[in-house]
Parts: C-alpha cells; structure tokens; sequence
C-alpha cells in the first residue's frame, strides 16, 4: 500500500510538470480494496477494472517502471505506450485493463467468467466498478446473465461516494450498492481495512466457485479528485477529506496494528518508506530513458492483418505505408 500511495504521489507530480497528458485517475486511498482483494486470490485468477487501474496494475505484480513508462506515453509502457492512464494491462498475471467507458468491463468481466467456467479451469474473476457506474443498464444484464448461468464472478463496487463530482445520495435512490443485486446475495466491506476486505474476498472466491455470482460493496474513499482536472473540493469540503484520512486511512491502520502487536519497529516502517521513495523515483528516472513509440506502432492491434493502409503528416509526408 506505501507503494501504491507514493506511485500515486509521484503521478500527480509528473501530470503538473506535464511529463502525463490525457486523462489520469488516482487511487490514493482506496489501496486497502487492491491489496485485500490481491491477497485472497491467485494470479490464475482474473481482475478486471475501469480507468482508475495504476494500483491494481501494481497489485497484480506489475512493474512500476512500466506503469511510468505507459503514463508517459512512452515505448516501455505496459501497453506499448499506447494505452496511457486508462488502459493499464498485464496478460500473464490475468490483469484484463484499465478501462475508459463507464461501466463496459463489467459484461466483458462476465464474458471472462464465462470463459473460466467453460474451461472448467476452477478459477474466478474480480469485476470492479464504482459507485458512478451502479446505475448502468449494461451491469444488471450482466448481472442477469452471470446469474442465470451461475458464473464464477465477483462484482466488486468500490464506492468512493463520488462519481465525478456527484455524491452517491443524489445519483441513486438506494445507495446501498450490495443490496441491489435482487436475485444475486451481496456483502457490505469496510474498503478501508485491508484484513477485511481480504475475509470478504476469500468468502466470496469459494461462494462463486460453489453458488454464481455475488457483489461486495467497498466502502472506501478517494483523496483526490475524479481526475487530476478535478480539485475534488469543490463538492466536498477539505475538513471532510482530512477527516477521513485521520480516522480511517488504510495505511495507517495497518501502520498502527503493526506497532502495536510488535510485528515491526517505528524505525523499520520509517526505513521502509524510504526504500520506497528510492524505488519509485528510480523507477520513474528509467521510465524518462524509455523512447516514445515509433510511428510504425500507429496501426498495430487495430486489425489482425495490415489492410494497405497509409497515414501522413500535414505536410503530407508518409509516415507509414503498409502493403496488403
């Protein structure tokens, strides 16, 4: 989790030097939800994600010079450069992304799931969305789906109380997310202790594997804004963020179960810490050598074979042509 919030930290300082362009979504206080979840699972199983991926992309053992990499658009990036912020992904460790439209990696989580089923492979998948999407059509009829065929997936909610600028009472009738399922049982989780969230998890891999689907509820929060364009105070007030963050931070729960049951020393956290600094500025200094990707990256993955296509610059120089 000290990772993950200095990742984050780091993020925010390279978006406002400009090193970041595009969207960039952070995740500084909901670590708890990322490393709770990871530590019930097994790298064969499946997480899928909206946009604000950086920590998850961490959690399922990504390389933060990678994630660097790719929020700087640059060759060495975790999807080539080419996916930035929003499009984080790591395929051997079953990280399916880092998606940027609202709600549309639950049904592709579900596909996931069925596909594990299908497989028989034994395996679950965690299919995350905030509270913002919980309104979506596209989620209750994959809900229904996942249901009706008893897939092996957790809807995960990471309510952070706010989509966008919109707290969570004045976009839904019923904010009580773990209930609206219907058909499907669903789970409240303190989102804020990672010991909790990591009991919720366990539970809920063995209830889909036996049962189909449940969602758990994350009660969690952000500390800044929905993204690095919004100050994130001009909906909530600063005593309320600073409130959270001396009553419930993640990491400072732990920090403090740590010390109080003599599992490590004030002086051992403090020097962790530092350890971290150096890792993560080491890591974003070998992520600035990373070149940007060549122009010739411009077409790859769109389609399977290269369909003669040509692109140019305005001066109409080719900056790439393709023969079918």
């Amino acid at each position: 989790m000290l990772l993950m919030r200095r990742f984050e930290t780091a993020a925010d300082s390279l978006y406002k030097s400009k090193l970041i362009r595009g969207f960039c979504h952070l995740y500084d206080g909901q670590e708890a939800v990322a490393v709770g979840m990871e530590s019930a699972l097994t790298r064969r199983d499946a997480i899928i994600t909206a946009y604000r991926d950086h920590c998850l992309y961490l959690a399922r053992g990504g390389d933060p010079v990678s994630a660097f990499a790719e929020l700087m658009g640059r060759a060495g990036g975790c999807a080539r450069g080419k996916g930035g912020s929003m499009h984080f992904y790591k395929r051997d460790a079953n990280f399916f992304g880092g998606h940027g439209i609202v709600g549309a990696q639950v049904p592709l989580g579900c596909g996931v799931a069925f596909a594990q089923r299908y497989r028989k492979e034994g395996t679950v998948t965690f299919d995350l969305y905030g509270d913002g999407a919980a309104n979506q059509g596209q989620l209750f009829e994959a809900l229904n789906m996942a249901a009706l065929w008893k897939l092996p997936v957790v809807l995960v909610c990471e309510n952070n109380h706010y989509g966008m600028g919109t707290a969570e009472w004045k976009a839904s009738k019923s904010p009580a997310y773990y209930k609206r399922g219907d058909y499907v049982p669903g789970l409240k989780v303190d989102g804020m202790d990672v010991l909790a969230v990591k009991q919720a998890c366990k539970f809920a891999k063995e209830h889909v594997l036996a049962k189909g689907p449940i969602i758990l509820e994350m009660d969690t929060y952000r500390y800044h804004g929905h993204s690095m364009s919004d100050p994130g105070s001009t909906y909530r007030t600063r005593d309320e963020i600073a409130g959270i963050r001396q009553e419930r931070d993640p990491i400072e729960r732990v920090r403090k179960l740590l010390l109080a049951h003599d599992f490590a020393t004030t002086q051992e956290l403090k020097d962790m810490e530092k350890e971290i600094r150096k890792e993560v500025d080491a890591a974003i200094a070998k992520a600035k050598e990373s070149p940007m990707p060549d122009p010739s990256e411009l077409f790859t993955n769109v389609y399977v074979n290269d369909c003669g296509l040509e692109s140019f610059g305005v001066d109409r120089k080719v900056v790439r042509t393709v023969l079918p």
